[in-house]
């Protein structure tokens, strides 16, 4: 099966399993087995039960979902912090005393000032983090559908919520320090 591309998986617990084991996509083997057995597998099932198979399955399919979404947010966001940080970096360049510089059309944000920027996306960063942990250790539901359905899925929840997010983020955050006079 391996020879037409398809994903094999092995569970034993004998000296005759290990070589199946190890040429597996995933090798299970169980705790009371042979040392060769732990040797060979992937992953040692402690209660020795190879009905587990299923829930490990299930588990891989969560964190591959988790770790797909989570990634796409992270590029996303990234993309738009750039967009949101480097213009109020730049406006300042070739600027005259009391004129803004040529740049300064590039801030589309209005951020007040390259400090202000620059600080409202440390704090963003610092508070995305800390909104994102809940979703990494609950992880993201799985849901049966085609490899395409889920990439259009992740693309447009947590791809469009990481491009957005950050815009509206730093924007507020940048109002606050202004407000608070803090740059």
């Amino acid at each position: 099966e391996q020879a037409k591309g398809h994903l094999v998986a092995m569970t034993g617990d004998g000296t005759n399993d290990a070589p199946a084991l190890a040429q597996a996509d995933v090798g299970m083997a169980m705790n009371t087995g042979t040392q060769s057995a732990r040797e060979a597998g992937n992953m040692i099932d402690l209660d020795s039960d190879p009905t587990k198979l299923i829930e490990v399955v299930e588990i891989g399919k969560q964190l591959l979902m988790t770790r797909g979404a989570l990634t796409t947010f992270s590029i996303a966001n990234d993309v738009a912090k750039y967009f949101a940080i480097i213009p109020a970096l730049f406006g300042t360049i070739y600027a005259t005393s009391g004129e803004p510089g040529p740049l300064s059309a590039l801030n589309i944000m209005n951020l007040a000032s390259p400090q202000s920027a620059i600080l409202s996306a440390i704090i963003f960063n610092a508070l995305i983090i800390i909104a994102l942990i809940p979703l990494a250790l609950k992880g993201i539901r799985y849901k049966a559908m085609g490899a395409s359905a889920v990439l259009q899925r992740n693309l447009f929840i947590y791809g469009f919520g990481g491009l957005i997010a950050p815009f509206i983020g730093i924007k507020l955050i940048d109002m606050v320090i202004i407000l608070l006079g803090l740059a």
